[in-house]
């Protein structure tokens, strides 16, 4: 462990072994507990505030603030929190807010995820793994980011709204409803769906074929003129054994009919 002998260590703090702190960075637990996990790089000037929970070998950049309260006009300095897990990196002036107690109470984020400069995460958001941030990406408070999704740069995020597994997110759009596993999408108004995301499927790993029946239950979503419980049948019927499909399925029976889902078709 080492701590560069500039840096403030307040209140309740604990750091395990091989975390490494940086010049004029403070670690305030006077609020709550803030805990680090083994092999956690801390840069210099980065503020956290517990209480606040971080996993193992993160990679945390100079300006970074992690655990400011929400902003939220409602918020009375509750004792809410941060749960980070391991491998994140989090680079220069990404903001990290606390849970709320109109929620869950805490902000969640995966495993292995990048989020670049400037990216925000607002209050209990709960984000996925392998995610990537791109530079000023920011989702609002109550949002969930599902694993493998890309948020590109500036893009923004309305509070409650589901970014799907896998999903592509295209520079500065607007997102005001969730947006489907495995879609690309772009826009601001309105955000259109552009396609299946081909290339991320294919670089996880994704055969010919697993492709091919999300594209054919993408066709039957947003091209057949169906009612969405209709569809749901239609892609049940034809593709509800492959687990693929199954994922994407799962999302659809979860909408919110008061947000439903970007479902506009580039060209149509």
């Amino acid at each position: 462990m080492k701590v560069h002998p500039t840096a403030q260590l307040l209140g309740k703090v604990h750091l395990e072994e091989g975390v490494d702190v940086g010049p004029f960075t403070i670690l305030d637990g006077r609020a709550g507990e803030v805990r680090i996990g083994k092999g956690t790089v801390i840069h210099g000037h980065v503020w956290i505030q517990g209480p606040t929970f971080i996993g193992e070998e993160n990679i945390i950049y100079p300006f970074a603030s992690i655990g400011g309260g929400p902003q939220d006009i409602g918020y009375k300095q509750e004792p809410t929190e941060i749960f980070i897990g391991n491998r994140n990196i989090i680079r220069e002036y990404v903001t990290v807010n606390k849970g709320s107690t109109k929620d869950r109470g805490k902000t969640v984020i995966g495993d292995d995820n990048y989020f670049m400069a400037y990216s925000h995460i607002a209050h209990d958001c709960k984000i996925g793994n392998h995610v990537v941030f791109t530079n000023g990406a920011s989702i609002a408070g109550h949002v969930e980011v599902h694993d493998y999704a890309i948020l590109s740069a500036f893009v923004g995020v309305q509070q409650f709204a589901r970014i799907g597994a896998h999903s592509f997110v295209g520079g500065y759009s607007a997102v005001t409803q969730d947006v489907l596993p495995y879609a690309k999408v772009v826009g601001i108004r309105p955000l259109e769906v552009v396609g299946v995301n081909t290339v991320g499927l294919s670089r996880r790993g994704f055969s010919r074929e697993q492709i091919r029946a999300i594209d054919r239950a993408f066709r039957i979503l947003l091209r057949s003129g169906l009612l969405l419980k209709e569809a749901i049948a239609k892609i049940e019927e034809e593709l509800g054994d492959r687990e693929e499909i199954k994922l994407l399925l799962d999302f659809l029976k979860t909408l919110d009919p008061r947000r439903g889902f970007h479902r506009k078709v580039r060209g149509r």
